[in-house]
């Protein structure tokens, strides 16, 4: 009992290291208006927070906590609003708490996304010898809902991530892990001035110039296998924001995969993604070391 007490105490300590979600945009997550925060708690005391709003259910309350106490990350929920969704149309937003039946899975895998994302930044600061540039800790969490629609599955902003609970990709832990390697990127992409448009956007722009939206011709430049239904590689899908900063988040996605396969000594099928055409080394090179620091642990190519 005094050791749980002990560790307790010192779990705060973790969560005020490093960078922080802004105490008053976290309460106004929390406790979004009109609601008011309880009295209990004064409006910079995020655990306190988190703690009353996820009291009436415990499990959920107990990886709410963990996700701050650990990585100062606060679950919240968005906006009522409607968003411009480019190829989806337009759609409705609601906030949804992760409470009801059938969501404390989508807290669990956001859960064990964190666990991996610490052990990935742990490894490549391992072999670097330049700093790791890539941010993962203090996001905020917006639950929310499209209504008569299960698109889009996630979107981020600003250190903030909005996470669909009816998300028609977010349906298993492997592939939530998937979708928030690519979200998390762009919020590292935007911290980085806009890295991809300045550096990647003309290796995009030829590959689409000589391909369009013709799969074949796009399978070997296209970083993973998601593709847009009735479209193409969502890397290269037109109307949907910037296509340098997609096909940017799907490297990533792609290159997190790959430096936790060679961690883990297992093979990346069906072969590296560098390997697979000069345009892919140049961008996986420039991504490397952009924000691992030159780190690159998948094996060279023959």
């Amino acid at each position: 009992m005094l050791q749980r007490l002990w560790s307790l105490l010192l779990l705060p300590a973790l969560a005020s290291a490093g960078p922080k979600v802004d105490a008053g945009r976290a309460a106004r997550l929390v406790y979004p208006a009109p609601e008011s925060p309880p009295a209990i708690c004064t409006v910079d005391d995020l655990r306190c927070l988190l703690s009353t709003r996820f009291a009436k259910n415990p499990t959920a309350q107990g990886v709410v906590l963990e996700l701050y106490d650990q990585y100062g990350d606060v679950v919240g929920v968005e906006e009522d609003h409607f968003m411009n969704g480019g190829f989806r149309g337009t759609l409705h937003i609601v906030p949804a708490w992760p409470m009801g039946p059938g969501d404390l899975k989508h807290l669990q895998w956001v859960l064990g996304l964190r666990r991996e994302l610490t052990a990935f930044e742990a490894a490549m600061n391992a072999k670097s010898a330049a700093p790791i540039r890539y941010r993962h800790r203090a996001i905020a969490w917006k639950f929310l809902r499209s209504v008569k629609r299960r698109t889009p599955s996630a979107y981020a902003s600003n250190w903030e991530v909005g996470y669909n609970l009816d998300g028609s990709l977010n349906t298993s832990q492997t592939a939530v892990r998937d979708l928030l390697v690519h979200e998390i990127f762009h919020l590292n992409d935007q911290t980085h001035d806009g890295w991809s448009l300045r550096t990647l956007a003309p290796i995009v722009t030829s590959i689409f110039a000589r391909c369009k939206t013709d799969v074949a011709c796009l399978t070997p430049y296209a970083p993973t296998t998601l593709k847009v239904r009735g479209g193409t590689y969502y890397a290269f899908q037109p109307n949907n924001g910037n296509m340098a900063s997609e096909y940017a988040a799907e490297l990533a996605t792609r290159f997190f995969l790959e430096q936790r396969a060679a961690m883990r000594s297992e093979r990346f099928a069906p072969r590296p993604f560098k390997c697979m055409t000069p345009e892919n080394a140049r961008a996986w090179r420039a991504l490397s070391d952009e924000f691992f620091g030159g780190v690159d642990l998948t094996p060279e190519c023959k």
